[in-house]
């Protein structure tokens, strides 16, 4: 019987947008991430180089996770969950007063966002689910009580 691959927790994540600056500033001042990388300006003599593995997008950072934006999608593009790959994004939070907190902070933004849900004893967890500029579904999970 194969065996299995030993994986430890999410490294890296990278989605694609189709306004950089945009998924930037959405990223950045509501959800707290740092600049780790970014691509260097057009004539830059390592924008070539650079390209192949940024795609012209920023790779951020919060605590262990790094997570890239890649501008590649044409404008005017929208997130759908209902295609093959990424469903969801949930980040998580300590505790349950922590997603009321996070409530707030989507409505300083102004950004929609769903009442927070108990999903139940089985899950232990409750979420509010949000979507970022491009309709990727983002979620803020924490304990139940």
């Amino acid at each position: 019987m194969p065996g299995q691959i030993p994986t430890g927790d999410i490294h890296h994540l990278r989605l694609t947008v189709t306004d950089l600056e945009r998924s930037r500033e959405f990223y950045t001042s509501l959800l707290g991430f740092g600049i780790a990388a970014e691509s260097p300006p057009p004539g830059d003599p390592s924008a070539e180089a650079v390209f192949k593995i940024l795609f012209g997008g920023v790779v951020m950072i919060r605590g262990n996770l790094l997570l890239g934006l890649r501008p590649m999608a044409p404008s005017g593009d929208r997130f759908d969950p209902d295609r093959v790959g990424l469903d969801h994004l949930s980040f998580a939070v300590p505790t349950r007063r922590a997603l009321d907190d996070a409530a707030r902070v989507l409505d300083q933004h102004g950004v929609a966002h769903s009442e927070i849900r108990d999903l139940g004893e089985a899950f232990g967890i409750c979420v509010l689910i949000f979507r970022d500029p491009d309709n990727i579904q983002l979620e803020v999970s924490g304990p139940r009580a």
